[in-house]
């Protein structure tokens, strides 16, 4: 890793597409920062195309695609994205096709009897392909609760807040890679700070990581790391892109 601010200007030429990671990357200890929403709309407006890819749940990611200056929410690790449709309606696509909640907590509930400490998330009712358990601060309950979900068949990882599992073969690159096609891995620049979001870091060349990433065992690490936490960290990142496309026409194509 090296750090952001020593990167050359043109770094980041011909970024068009701006992933990131959502909590503790976009926010700070659980908020997000008018400066952090204010470059999400600069980078919106200036033609680049920003999608949140994040483990959070359905119905946090539904208000983010409906209101937030962005082109889309790939939520709960992969299982799905949502995008804003015509008349402030939302587009809905599922890595399967329909949601899972019933098979995933009858899926549950074996855990928790297997793992009495295990504690589902508080925003585990507003999931839909996914389950998460609010993540321990003992690393032995965080294993057991990793080893429960993949003997039960689930795909599993964590992050800063949960431990996740899901059915299915997905993750955050794989919904990645079916959302966004024709795109070369060179014109998108992904923004992060946790183990879910290892895969993204060890795929693409422009990779940036939250300052705390320094202080986590991850198994990939980004190519470039901020000075500053969460939001503003977020900030440097949008501002060495800008800068490496400084040359970009502002505004829209869809406009």
């Amino acid at each position: 890793m090296q750090d952001l601010a020593s990167a050359p200007r043109d770094a980041f030429r011909g970024v068009r597409f701006v992933l990131t990671d959502m909590d503790d990357t976009l926010t700070h200890e659980g908020r997000l920062s008018g400066a952090t929403y204010a470059a999400l709309e600069k980078l919106h407006d200036m033609a680049f195309r920003v999608i949140v890819v994040t483990a959070a749940p359905a119905g946090w990611c539904d208000q983010m695609a409906r209101m937030w200056p962005i082109d889309g929410v790939i939520g709960e690790n992969g299982g799905f994205i949502f995008r804003r449709g015509e008349n402030r309606g939302l587009l809905r696509d599922f890595w399967h096709g329909a949601d899972q909640r019933a098979e995933l907590r009858e899926i549950g509930d074996r855990i928790r009897a297997r793992v009495p400490d295990a504690t589902l998330a508080d925003d585990q009712p507003f999931r839909l392909s996914s389950i998460a358990f609010a993540r321990p601060e003992n690393p032995n309950t965080r294993a057991a609760i990793l080893a429960a979900m993949r003997e039960a068949g689930l795909r599993a990882t964590e992050n800063n807040l949960w431990v996740l599992g899901w059915l299915g073969d997905f993750d955050k690159l794989a919904m990645t890679r079916r959302v966004l096609t024709d795109v070369a891995d060179d014109e998108i620049c992904y923004t992060g700070d946790s183990e879910n979001d290892a895969p993204m870091f060890r795929t693409f060349r422009h990779t940036i990581g939250m300052s705390t990433v320094r202080d986590q065992a991850l198994s990939s690490y980004p190519r470039w790391i901020t000075r500053s936490p969460g939001g503003a960290g977020f900030v440097e990142a949008a501002e060495a892109v800008l800068a490496s496309n400084s040359a970009r026409a502002s505004g829209r194509a869809d406009r």
